[in-house]
């Protein structure tokens, strides 16, 4: 038990360490803000694309990975969206928003540093797999879901130009598509820029953890408690039920399915309130599904850390 507290516990400190910043005022909104908009858009991508560029990818990318994935992640996204519109009563605009709440696990924030801290660097092969689909697919259908319930009775021919933009526009998702370019096109690396990129990516974890925090405070829960904690179950249990079912069943290895069931354990995105906000629906279900989640994650990490072989 000690051990595995040892591996946890340092993530949620400094995600702590920047909520109890933000609530004493040290910190504000703006400042907050400032610190996200950096890891968002610069450090992290720069992270991702460092990590798409050397990896293996004949190696990496086992389909058997994705699927004992991506079958749990969209698992959740199904059954958030049908028990939005149909056990709680949402219009379809909400349950999309729940349902993405289901979907989309934050994979890079609270992922990669657990990860390593428990199985160490060289353990998140698997996880960057993930994350380099994780973006443009789970944003494509989220997106796509959403544009064709606002649009009932109107033309469809926009949404693919609408999804296509929003992806697109993800600094995310630009890293890790330059990342591609360097590693397929076998295009070197000068020793400069990879000092420079090493420097950016040493910020981005520590830096994004500690804004984490800080964003948590602005979602504190208010209402909905029913809805958050079924979004808070899909997220910590069925997900990563389904990765390590699957990933057993299918001869997973032994790195490959940590990676799959440690990244599905993860807690809603701090993304899912972005998507939710930017649609106006179901923002403080998504808010608060964030901070809930994230703090119950502590003992959900804890006891899939425990089973993992």
């Amino acid at each position: 038990m000690s051990g595995l507290l040892t591996v946890i516990l340092p993530v949620f400190l400094v995600i702590g360490f920047g909520y109890v910043v933000r609530w004493r005022g040290f910190f504000t909104d703006a400042d907050v803000d400032a610190l996200v908009y950096f890891t968002q858009t610069f450090a992290i991508p720069c992270l991702l694309f460092l990590a798409i560029s050397t990896l293996d990818l004949g190696a990496s990318f086992d389909w058997r990975l994705l699927v004992s994935f991506y079958a749990g992640a969209f698992s959740g996204f199904a059954l958030g969206l049908l028990g939005g519109r149909y056990v709680f009563g949402r219009n379809w605009e909400d349950s999309v928003a729940i349902g993405f709440c289901g979907l989309f696990s934050n994979t890079v924030l609270l992922g990669l540093p657990i990860m390593e801290r428990a199985f160490g660097p060289d353990s998140l092969t698997g996880n960057f797999a993930i994350i380099a689909v994780h973006s443009p697919l789970c944003y494509g259908v989220a997106i796509t879901c959403m544009e064709i319930a606002r649009s009932r009775g109107a033309p469809a021919r926009h949404i693919p130009k609408k999804v296509l933009k929003a992806i697109l526009s993800n600094p995310l998702i630009v890293g890790i598509s330059l990342g591609f370019v360097v590693n397929l096109g076998g295009l070197p690396m000068p020793g400069v820029m990879a000092d420079a990129l090493d420097l950016m990516v040493g910020a981005a974890i520590p830096v994004a953890l500690f804004s984490l925090g800080g964003v948590l405070y602005r979602y504190r829960p208010a209402g909905d408690m029913r809805v958050i904690l079924f979004v808070c179950a899909i997220s910590l249990v069925l997900h990563p039920a389904i990765a390590y079912a699957l990933g057993t069943a299918l001869g997973l290895g032994t790195e490959a399915l940590r990676s799959a069931v440690v990244t599905a354990a993860m807690a809603p995105g701090v993304s899912t309130y972005v998507f939710a906000n930017l649609y106006g629906a179901a923002r403080r279900v998504a808010a608060s599904g964030v901070l809930m989640g994230t703090g119950l994650s502590i003992l959900s990490v804890w006891v899939w850390l425990a089973i993992l072989p």
